[in-house]
């Protein structure tokens, strides 16, 4: 069966090209022209990744990108025309798997294409439940089963409270939770004066899985909007 991969971009030409390149490859290309057309489009199972620019009408790239990882974790590859160091970190602190400016070579983003769909089988996050649900990020590797997190090989011991919060930040690789958000999933609660106490977790969480806490390669802060865990290879 062909993977499925929704293109988004209000360039019809670029739409175009983009999925002539896809679609010599083998791949079924489905195609978008605004945000809210891509939210509409990626609620379908059947698409497995999304490429999507950055400027467009109704509704921008990355709003929808964030209303989408609310409710899919599929690979995503966000266009831009913006080649700066501060929009790229944006795009990918929002939840974007890959970023790539505008220009680019057609077969450069069948290739990445390819190695994010792969990535994706490989790490579990589509497939985790055939593979018991054990995700891997770099030295870690995480069983969404039994909620046992391993560094190097070792277990790790975790509280109820830091198992929910690794548990969330796992399953979500790159996506950042305002503290918040974080509380209210975790504790199950409504969200009042939080911030010390995420912020007391997750610094005993880094104690325990990071190399080195007070640089973190694994837990990070992105300030002024919250934490995500770092992608890492296997």
């Amino acid at each position: 069966m062909k993977e499925c991969i929704l293109v988004v971009d209000d360039d019809p030409e670029i739409v175009g090209a983009i999925a002539i390149a896809l679609e010599r490859e083998g791949y079924e290309v489905r195609r978008a022209y605004d945000g809210m057309a891509a939210l509409d489009q990626c609620l379908d199972p059947a698409v497995k990744l999304l490429m999507i620019d950055v400027m467009m009408p109704k509704l921008d790239g990355l709003s929808a990108l964030m209303r989408i990882r609310e409710r899919r974790n599929l690979p995503v590859i966000v266009l831009s025309a913006k080649s700066e160091d501060s929009d790229k970190i944006l795009g990918l602190s929002m939840g974007a798997d890959d970023y790539v400016t505008k220009p680019y070579n057609p077969q450069e983003l069948v290739a990445r294409v390819r190695s994010q769909l792969r990535r994706y089988t490989l790490l579990g996050d589509e497939h985790a439940e055939a593979r018991r649900g054990l995700l891997v990020n770099g030295r870690l590797s995480y069983d969404t089963a039994s909620r046992i997190l391993q560094a190097d090989g070792d277990e790790i011991k975790l509280t109820p409270k830091e198992a929910g919060i690794l548990d969330l930040l796992f399953r979500n690789l790159g996506r950042v939770f305002p503290a918040e958000e974080i509380y209210r999933r975790v504790w199950n609660e409504d969200a009042y004066s939080c911030e010390n106490t995420v912020m007391v977790h997750i610094r005993r969480l880094r104690e325990k899985i990071e190399l080195n806490p007070k640089e973190p390669d694994y837990i990070k802060v992105v300030w002024g909007i919250g934490y995500k865990m770092e992608r890492h290879e296997p």
